[in-house]
């Protein structure tokens, strides 16, 4: 970890921060999820860059210890996407291997997609490429959705304002931790679904939350909110969706995100080859939404796997 380095660099006008450790030919460009930041690829970074690459994890717009955008509520996922290209750019990369988590796997698949020839490899974990115009879920759920309540204007931001940071990144681990999808009732908002006497995940530590909430204390959850709960029905009008680029899913046999209406056959069945006809999926039997935290010795082995296969 004390070997990882830090900067930020000028992107669309934004300064962002961008965590980077080794020095091989080959890159590995890491896109996290929510409530995550560079912080969450900590021990694929400091590995992959052991196995001969260079590694980088960087905080999108309005994230961490990057800028946020001006006005964040008109953030897209194409801003991010188009970050990312020329963040590439201006570090002087050609071509990278792509391992996203949860949203970040939008960001990358589409990434991919506009731009194959600067695309070695797509790793994803929690979420599998899926068509441009996602699946409605909110339709097949109940209205206590947690992606339902933080789409609307205002509720989330009430909810989360009630506590400090660090205590709704400590509340969203321990639900998105768990094997059911987080659901509130009538009476409920999404942060009363975890009680203050419930324990962090064994893997999760208080110093790693700290780091978590100190990020968020910085940046808010403005940008977060609309990225990517409130930009989800975002479509890019890309008539060939194709992917040709090697693909891995890892997979935590008790994510929650498995649970989300047709996902579990859409995964099993690998339904995913329609869009990456050269994907592989591996399954952690334990492992959760957060299975790179929580089994890094595993998730480390299978990505140096890939990008050697694939180099």
């Amino acid at each position: 970890m004390d070997q990882i380095e830090h900067k930020h660099i000028e992107v669309n006008g934004l300064k962002l921060h961008v965590a980077e450790i080794g020095n091989g030919s080959n890159a590995a460009v890491f896109c996290h999820g929510f409530p995550e930041i560079w912080y969450s690829w900590r021990h694929q970074m400091v590995a992959v860059a052991a196995s001969g690459y260079r590694a980088i994890a960087f905080d999108y717009r309005g994230y961490g210890l990057s800028d946020p955008p001006p006005v964040p509520e008109k953030t897209t996922f194409a801003d991010l996407i188009n970050d990312l290209h020329f963040l590439l750019d201006n570090l002087g990369i050609s071509k990278a291997f792509l391992i996203a988590k949860d949203f970040g796997v939008r960001v990358a698949q589409f990434y991919a997609v506009l731009h194959p020839e600067r695309v070695a490899g797509i790793v994803t974990l929690g979420i599998p490429l899926v068509p441009q115009r996602p699946a409605p879920f909110q339709e097949y759920l109940p209205e206590g959705f947690y992606i339902s309540r933080w789409q609307e204007p205002g509720r989330a931001e009430a909810d989360f304002g009630r506590l400090d940071p660090k205590t709704v990144v400590r509340n969203i681990y321990i639900l998105f931790s768990r094997s059911e999808i987080p659901i509130a009732g009538e009476t409920q908002e999404i942060m009363d679904l975890v009680d203050s006497s419930v324990p962090l995940p064994s893997w999760f530590t208080e110093e790693d939350l700290a780091t978590y909430g100190a990020l968020y204390e910085k940046s808010g959850f403005k940008t977060a909110l609309q990225i990517p709960y409130r930009s989800i029905k975002e479509v890019f009008n890309v008539a060939d969706t194709k992917v040709d680029a090697p693909a891995l899913l890892i997979m935590g046999e008790k994510d929650y995100f498995i649970k989300f209406p047709g996902m579990e056959d859409y995964i099993r069945n690998e339904q995913a080859k329609h869009i990456a006809p050269n994907l592989k999926t591996i399954y952690i039997p334990e492992g959760s939404h957060f299975v790179q935290e929580q089994f890094p010795d595993q998730v480390n082995q299978l990505i140096i796997n890939f990008l050697k296969n694939n180099s």
